[in-house]
């Protein structure tokens, strides 16, 4: 089955929300440090244009989850295959998501990390699709609410294809 692409959110659109992101983190966290937890592999594009954005000291760390595979829907079931390499302990901790789908793997890591006494915890997230959520999480910062649709680009990926896209778009299956 063959894959063609339709523009959501066009590059520019995405940039200029990345920057008023950006801007309230740093208002937010005006003269304090803020450590940002990037969700591999999707969140790795966002978190390296949110980071440039932010004024306020910024450290980075990376953990991998997964609920996907190679499906378009989230198994239910949360992976964790890379663990952060940082204590959190009075960190101000931003975890940063590519989306936000069910709400499934943000539930598990909010409880995982706030185990590890984080000074405070937020989490960014540059597309929420709330139609979809099964979980009730706290998003802080988002970037766009999008309907149900399987989404690629950004650093978001359907069996790791479309990652490198600069715009977000959606993915239409052709027989």
């Amino acid at each position: 089955m063959a894959e063609k692409i339709r523009v959501m959110i066009p590059e520019k659109e995405v940039d200029e929300k990345i920057e008023e992101l950006g801007k309230k983190i740093s208002e937010d966290y005006a003269g304090q440090e803020v450590h940002l937890i990037c969700i591999l592999k999707g969140s790795v594009f966002f978190v390296c244009e949110l980071a440039k954005r932010i004024t306020v000291p910024v450290t980075i760390d990376f953990m991998q989850v997964s609920s996907y595979g190679a499906e378009t829907k989230s198994s239910g079931v949360v992976r964790l295959s890379k663990d952060l390499d940082e204590p959190l302990q009075d960190k101000n901790v931003i975890i940063v998501e590519d989306i936000i789908d069910s709400g499934r793997t943000l539930n598990h890591l909010v409880k995982l990390l706030g185990q590890r006494h984080p000074k405070t915890m937020a989490i960014c997230t540059l597309l929420d699709k709330p139609s979809r959520r099964v979980v009730d999480v706290e998003v802080k910062y988002t970037g766009f609410r999008i309907p149900d649709e399987f989404v690629v680009g950004y650093g978001l990926d359907y069996d790791q294809r479309y990652r490198n896209l600069p715009y977000i778009g959606v993915i239409e299956f052709i027989d």
